[in-house]
């Protein structure tokens, strides 16, 4: 999708460390949100555990499909495209680094692509890819995502 085509994105807010962003949160509770992002919403997909996750005003910073919001609907939007294509997809958590109100992760996405996937039908071969994320926290909740799978090793890996 050509930087043209994709829809309008909020400019993402300053770092902040002031009382609103997270005084009272500490940044081990920032990552225990993250981890359950990754648990219970992409390796479970309980997508009902995202209203706890995610702030309303949720910016998604990820490439998305062609009329995705970049919005908080895109993530159960995501989650339903992965575990459509991979049904048994799996994120582990590699590394993990909560700074401020910044988590950084690298993971290791899995599965095996048994349903159709970004318009292609199900080619039966297994994917391992890395994947880095960064989030930003606000009040205990995620408010801005920038993700960044590797696409290409994804598409080699499917033979696609």
């Amino acid at each position: 999708m050509s930087a043209t085509t994709r829809p309008p994105r909020p400019a993402p807010e300053e770092v902040s460390n002031d009382s609103e962003s997270s005084s009272q949160i500490s940044t081990a509770d920032h990552e225990r949100v993250v981890r359950r992002l990754i648990e219970q919403g992409f390796n479970r997909g309980e997508i009902q555990v995202l209203d706890q996750l995610l702030d309303p005003a949720y910016v998604e910073h990820q490439s998305l499909a062609p009329g995705v919001p970049p919005t908080k609907e895109a993530v159960p939007a995501m989650i339903q495209a992965l575990r459509t294509g991979f049904p048994d997809i799996q994120l582990s958590i590699e590394a993990i680094d909560a700074v401020n109100d910044r988590v950084w992760l690298r993971l290791r996405a899995t599965g095996t692509n048994r349903g159709p996937f970004m318009g292609n039908p199900p080619t039966g071969r297994s994917m391992s890819i890395d994947v880095i994320d960064v989030v930003r926290m606000k009040r205990g909740r995620i408010v801005e995502h920038w993700g960044v799978p590797d696409h290409l090793s994804l598409m080699e890996q499917l033979g696609l």
